[in-house]
């Protein structure tokens, strides 16, 4: 059993610590904004703001703590969570789950967007009050491009101070809610669901849903970030960080109560959320905001990256740059991610300007992850054979709760919704083709039986007619099946200039559902003459092929089961270890093709996005200077048959004779 899965059961202060700087940054700062998105625009009576706030603690209890903290930590797939995770825990029984994994991920990725942009902004606006003409946006600007600029040395030394620094927001979030629930205490009758009854039983109500959903924006990270602290720690955590979001929440509105004292309704044109801090404390509230959001906006960028890295391992992304800046593990830094997600925070702040706006495009994104992830969740709950009126149950229960916020949220489209959905449906069509042009290219791909090659294997490594390519040739393979292998492996070696080698070597590499799997198998087809290796490595887990293989190559030299000496008489006397080259067999689509029209499309901008991605060679760590890049045409199809007649020209040679058809 993996070591984190079993500290996953582990409760200790470092690990409650950790929790509170890594998992609860985007729901942690979501009071900067919910009461000013819910009030924005209203005509604010007592029962208006008892009824919206019993509908946010009733969101965050049945969305946060009862989906994602009781139901969701239960699917752990070896101490790891996330919408990736969870797929590959059902990906044998239902495959065409992908889809529902692939629109979460990339919502998800658009979140991770508009979250930093919305945070800091919420924070930094706080200036305003002390100083209405400070100029806000560049100063946001100036954060979050500094926060993207840092991602490449890496965040270990930054993240220790996250658990302390969110101790003390979270600390304070408590604190500033009971210095005015203590002078309105009514206000806590909001706990009572019935006030979220007659909220919603206004009909022009339903539509700010879509502003309450905002409390809840951050509960996917409470099971994407699982791996980082466990999920006892988090469920511990969670209690403490629940309590003060409410306190504050309430400590909110009982402000809103004290400014109704005089009137029976009224406009919020301020933020509840600065307005319930001490004249004396604001300045430090506000700092103290704006380093959260920071770090709320560090928790997305860093999901962001992982999200990417195990979309590349199941082959729904395309090959990118994955740099480990630090020893700490899991921690990854992915440049392309990280500059696309910087051009978009960048576009979304000039655009929108300020928070107020951007909250129209924030929520509609992460509402269809929580949908993705409750069908992977109930298939999960079918896999463990949980019982099934527990499973129609929770089904129809979230069902109808997401569907509300969903339609709620639809509204935000012409405000603003579109930017996150145009977005999504990018990185989706980026997604898609990957993952459809491989399955068309590995579907079409020719295998043949190695057996019938052996022979041909074995007496050209003898042949010493032909000049020696190597002496030991390595091919990357896709095949599954010990005894099989591309054909056009075999066109490379046989035809395509006869490679001549003393130890011909075939590497298979298998992606498995367990995050952290580092396993291998060797295969000794023909003892020291023909051998394969199969990788069997986590979703998790960095593909260094070549540095693998050489630690393989290493423990077989020690075992004695491979001679990795050169055949070369002159060099095999002094021990002089052999040569090794690697052959990467790179497809392009073949001109005689004739395609279906949805599948041309499709390979057409699969192939467009290959040449743009990282080369094969590259992505799998391979020694750039022993590596020889293969062209080979992909026939999708064959080409329809055709007769093509031969016409005899006359000539003083004699007379034509008859034609004849080929």
């Amino acid at each position: 059993m993996n070591h984190q899965h079993e500290n996953s059961h582990k409760v200790s202060v470092a690990g409650l610590i950790v929790a509170l700087g890594i998992i609860y940054g985007d729901i942690g700062t979501s009071p900067l904004y919910v009461v000013k998105a819910l009030t924005k625009g209203q005509n604010i009576t007592e029962d208006f703001i008892k009824g919206g706030l019993s509908c946010i603690v009733w969101t965050i209890t049945l969305l946060t703590t009862v989906k994602y903290v009781t139901l969701a930590l239960r699917a752990d797939n070896n101490g790891e969570g996330g919408i990736f995770s969870l797929f590959a825990l059902v990906k044998r029984r239902k495959p065409f789950l992908i889809v529902a994994a692939i629109i979460g991920g990339c919502t998800l990725l658009a979140d991770g967007m508009i979250t930093p942009p919305i945070s800091v902004s919420s924070a930094v606006e706080g200036l305003l009050i002390l100083n209405p003409d400070i100029p806000t946006i560049p100063i946001v600007l100036t954060i979050i491009t500094l926060l993207f600029l840092m991602q490449r040395m890496g965040t270990s030394v930054v993240g220790k101070m996250f658990g302390p620094v969110m101790l003390i927001w979270f600390s304070m979030l408590g604190i500033l809610g009971i210095s005015y629930i203590i002078k309105y205490p009514s206000i806590l009758e909001a706990l009572n669901p019935y006030y979220a009854y007659e909220f919603l039983a206004v009909p022009s109500h339903f539509w700010l849903l879509g502003a309450v959903f905002l409390c809840s924006t951050g509960a996917e990270a409470l099971y994407s970030d699982m791996g980082h602290c466990g999920k006892n720690n988090i469920r511990v955590s969670w209690a403490f960080v629940k309590t003060t979001l409410l306190l504050n929440y309430f400590g909110q509105g009982a402000w809103i109560l004290e400014k109704l004292n005089k009137n029976q309704s009224i406009q919020i044109e301020e933020n509840p959320f600065f307005s319930i801090m001490p004249e004396w404390f604001l300045l430090t509230g506000i700092i103290v905001a704006t380093v959260a959001a920071i770090i709320a906006s560090q928790a997305l960028i860093s999901g962001s990256f992982t999200l990417v890295a195990e979309a590349l391992r199941l082959n729904v992304w395309p090959k990118v740059t994955i740099k480990y800046p630090t020893n700490l593990k899991g921690q990854i830094y992915v440049p392309s991610v990280n500059w696309l997600l910087w051009i978009g925070c960048v576009t979304i702040v000039l655009y929108f300007k300020e928070s107020a706006k951007m909250e129209a495009a924030y929520g509609l994104a992460i509402i269809i992850t929580m949908i993705m992830t409750t069908i992977l969740l109930m298939n999960f709950l079918q896999k463990i054979k949980a019982p099934k009126l527990l499973i129609v149950v929770l089904s129809l229960v979230y069902a109808t709760i997401e569907a509300a916020f969903l339609i709620a949220n639809i509204e935000k489209i012409p405000s603003g919704g579109w930017m996150t959905l145009l977005v999504s449906s990018v990185f989706m069509a980026v997604m898609y083709v990957w993952y459809r042009g491989r399955k068309i290219k590995n579907r079409l791909t020719e295998f043949v039986n190695l057996k019938d090659y052996l022979p041909l294997l074995f007496e050209l490594s003898k042949d010493n007619s032909i000049s020696k390519y190597s002496t030991h040739l390595v091919y990357l393979t896709s095949a599954d099946n010990l005894m099989e292998i591309e054909n056009k492996v075999i066109y490379s070696i046989l035809q395509k200039r006869p490679k001549r080698a003393d130890v011909y070597w075939f590497v298979h590499i298998h992606v498995d559902d367990k995050p952290y799997t580092m396993e291998y198998r060797v295969d000794h087809i023909i003892p020291n003459d023909v051998v394969r290796v199969e990788f069997r490595l986590g979703f998790r887990v960095e593909q260094k092929i070549n540095f693998y293989f050489r630690r393989v190559v290493e423990e077989l030299v020690k075992n004695g089961e491979v001679d990795v000496r050169s055949r070369y008489a002159s060099l095999r006397g002094q021990n002089i270890t052999g040569d090794f080259r690697f052959v990467v067999l790179k497809r392009h689509l073949s001109h005689d093709n004739e395609l279906s029209g949805i599948e041309k499309r499709i390979m057409e901008m699969y192939f467009t996005l290959d040449k743009l991605s990282l080369s094969e060679e590259k992505a799998f760590g391979l020694d750039t200077s022993s590596v020889l890049v293969e062209t080979v045409p992909l026939m999708i199809t064959q080409p329809r048959e055709f007769k093509l007649q031969r016409v005899y020209s006359k000539t003083t040679f004699g007379k034509p004779t008859s034609s004849s058809e080929h």
